[in-house]
């Protein structure tokens, strides 16, 4: 008898974990409310992030407080009514980022990223999408001398790791991007990262690649899950979908189908914003840039030069902030020649645990709905471990890192 599976959201993630799932003999309906990949998988730099392996809520992150807090900086932009009114997750959170869990976060990030390009070279090729990979790397850039220091630190501690770096001077990085002008004294050239021209172009490709063996896609509100006592059950706005396990990989939207079954999982929300520029002159870059001080990504994309923003804490539905896309689009048009920006503002949402690690694994009290969310910036980069993972726990298989790090009752009791 073939076992059947619903998988709760079209991202990056969840489109992994259909694929993974179906490979082992399920049948699978992916459902989301919008086509696959046009939510948080969509908006991102579309890096594939090898070196991304320290988390959000780091040691280092005290330092920063004192920069961030005034809502002046780029990097964060803080609704304070909103942040307290959960004074118990942000505790937990600063809670989580003393020295002494550093090390593990680490190990536990490295497990998922290590294999991140070799997975998605993989899937690319099987979904005939391999043009949009790029092995070129990416780039960090610093704008003061002070960037010499931190770039050397960076680079000795990914060396420390097996990760390959290289520290770039001024002329370095004219090297290697001749198109930026020479306002960085310092750079990293990340070397074992990759990244694709449209994320949410990749994500639909292995969404078709699913559907051309055989898997059900679904565009539909999901409405509630609930558990019948031998199947989950969907309700959504196109009819009701039952089967014997539910994975839920809804990202920032999560929450909404745990509360009601009584799972508190501590998933929070960052906001993030992104602008489509136009070079000028013919200029061109080879790899996503990430300029440290000012604080975004510049990566070329398929629609021009993609500018994301830092991170908006606000409600996930409030209204749009744009402070923070507008100071990074005038830092962009210094660092590279840009157009002026027109056209619209996408704005997506990330979800986020206090500790900085997706939630992978059963459910505690709910047999047969497994958790796959909570990537925070990493989740178009790992969603195809993560899908491994859960079909490996699904299945009684080894899975291919240790999932202890990412047990949903870490936080679910």
């Amino acid at each position: 008898m073939t076992r059947t599976a619903i998988v709760l959201g079209a991202g990056m993630v969840g489109v992994s974990c259909a694929l993974a799932l179906q490979k082992r003999g399920f049948a699978v309906t992916l459902i989301d409310r919008r086509e696959p990949g046009r939510e948080t998988s969509y908006g991102n730099a579309g890096v594939l992030a090898r070196s991304s392996i320290v988390p959000l809520n780091n040691p280092g992150l005290f330092g920063k407080l004192t920069r961030y807090l005034g809502n002046r900086h780029a990097a964060l932009n803080l609704d304070w009514k909103r942040a307290l009114s959960r004074p118990g997750w942000l505790l937990r959170f600063l809670w989580e980022a003393r020295p002494s869990q550093a090390s593990a976060r680490i190990a536990a990030l490295e497990s998922l990223t290590g294999s991140t390009v070799a997975r998605h070279r993989a899937l690319m090729a099987e979904a005939g999408v391999s043009h949009r990979l790029r092995e070129t790397g990416t780039l960090k850039v610093w704008r003061t001398e002070a960037g010499h220091a931190a770039a050397k630190a960076e680079h000795d501690f990914l060396t420390a790791r097996g990760i390959v770096s290289q520290v770039l001077d001024r002329q370095g990085i004219s090297g290697v991007e001749p198109a930026l002008n020479p306002i960085f004294h310092a750079g990293l050239l990340c070397l074992e990262n990759a990244s694709v021209d449209s994320p949410g172009a990749v994500t639909q490709a292995y969404a078709e690649l699913f559907a051309g063996r055989g898997g059900k896609i679904e565009q539909a509100r999901i409405d509630t899950l609930t558990h019948t006592g031998t199947d989950w059950l969907a309700r959504t706005s196109k009819g009701d979908l039952t089967a014997q396990i539910a994975v839920l990989a809804l990202g920032p939207w999560s929450m909404d189908l745990l509360a009601p079954l009584g799972l508190d999982s501590k998933l929070d929300v960052e906001r993030g914003y992104h602008r489509h520029l136009q070079a000028e002159n013919g200029a061109s870059l080879s790899r996503p840039v990430y300029d440290v001080d000012a604080a975004y990504f510049m990566a070329p994309m398929e629609q021009g030069y993609r500018i994301t923003s830092g991170v908006d804490l606000s409600h996930r539905e409030a209204p749009d902030s744009h402070r923070q896309i507008d100071m990074v689009t005038k830092s962009a048009r210094e660092a590279f020649p840009l157009a002026e920006f027109e056209g619209e503002t996408w704005r997506g949402a990330r979800p986020t645990l206090p500790d900085s690690l997706p939630m992978i694994g059963e459910a505690p009290r709910n047999p047969g709905l497994w958790l796959a969310f909570g990537h925070q910036h990493i989740g178009f980069s790992t969603g195809p471990i993560t899908g491994e993972i859960i079909a490996a726990l699904v299945c009684g298989e080894t899975p291919p890192v240790d999932p202890t790090p990412f047990k949903p009752g870490r936080y679910i009791a």
